[in-house]
């Protein structure tokens, strides 16, 4: 029997070609070897504002969205966490086992009380509880992360030592499977894509969207007119060229940008071009996926109905050695 992992996804907007190529696409080729549980995590979604006649409709999204990028139903669950109601009840269990202190140490809670001081609810403080509680429900060995989450992995490892310490061995320590996909940098040229930033190629972006959004990246600041040598190691339109691009164009555009045999246009045609052929196909398997929203309804039903039987099993074992048992 393939063993699990679990990878939560937020259903909080749309996914850029950073997500896809530095995660997604790397996380769908274990399927062959785990039996992946991707959870789109509404729970953790709620802990900003939000509009709930949307709710339903960014799950779908995001369902669509990874189903085009590779999940297969067949290989991988895909489920909704607010569907297996063991999530939030072993997130309590490990609540008890943590201090508040703890939770106030991981950077990205630190990050935020920086942000947006005195705004901090405790949904965002007791997140990594709730992220430690999806990841061992399933006893994950492995869990692909973005080094960002490295912190939340290692107090994830530390909440499953301290219950197995306590109660006994259930839960495994789960080792960071770090992508090893592309760091696609953003169209300003100065930070990794971001919804945020506002500085994405969009999966579901038209081929005009592209033309566009790449018509006005940077490139070197020091060119200036289309005879001016240039430097594409500091040209953002070049990092792209690195990833999207064949050896022979790569060579090409970098030869012509220092010798000023070719403008910025022409250089940018090529990659849009190659952009395209990677976000083309996605894009329309997530149109055709969402012109049949009862599908992908279906295939999240049935998936959280699987993970749910699994995560029962979790459950029980932990009630068991807590003595949780009357009844």
């Amino acid at each position: 029997m393939k063993r699990h992992f679990f990878s939560g996804i937020q259903p909080s907007g749309r996914l850029h070609i950073g997500n896809y190529l530095g995660a997604i696409k790397q996380w769908t080729g274990l399927q062959d070897e785990y039996e992946p549980i991707f959870g789109i995590v509404d729970y953790h979604a709620i802990t900003a504002p939000y509009d709930p006649n949307e709710m339903p409709t960014r799950i779908l999204d995001a369902a669509a969205a990874y189903l085009a990028a590779g999940v297969d139903p067949d290989k991988s669950i895909l489920m909704v966490q607010s569907s297996v109601s063991e999530h939030t009840e072993l997130a309590w269990i490990f609540n008890c086992q943590t201090s508040m202190g703890r939770l106030s140490r991981i950077p990205t809670f630190k990050e935020k009380v920086r942000q947006t001081p005195g705004e901090v609810g405790m949904g965002l403080f007791d997140y990594p509880v709730l992220m430690a509680a999806d990841i061992l429900l399933y006893k994950s060995h492995i869990v692909p992360v973005g080094e960002d989450q490295v912190p939340h992995l290692e107090f994830t490892r530390e909440i499953a030592r301290k219950f197995n310490a306590t109660f006994g061995e259930i839960f495994p320590e789960p080792a960071e499977v770090l992508g090893t996909g592309a760091k696609v940098m953003g169209l300003d040229g100065e930070n990794k894509m971001s919804k945020s930033l506002d500085n994405c190629i969009y999966l579901d972006d038209s081929f005009e969207d592209i033309g566009k959004k790449i018509g006005s990246a940077k490139t070197d600041p020091a060119r200036k007119r289309r005879d001016d040598p240039g430097d594409p190691d500091v040209c953002n339109i070049y990092s792209y060229h690195k990833i999207f691009s064949t050896p022979e164009e790569i060579e090409h555009c970098a030869q012509g940008c220092r010798s000023a045999g070719i403008g910025c246009v022409e250089c940018k045609k090529i990659v849009v071009a190659h952009i395209e052929e990677t976000v083309g196909p996605l894009r329309e398997k997530r149109t055709e996926l969402l012109a049949n929203p009862d599908t992908i309804r279906d295939i999240l039903v049935a998936g959280s109905d699987r993970a749910q039987k699994i995560a029962s099993e979790t459950m029980a074992e932990v009630k068991s050695r807590m003595g949780l048992t009357f009844g």
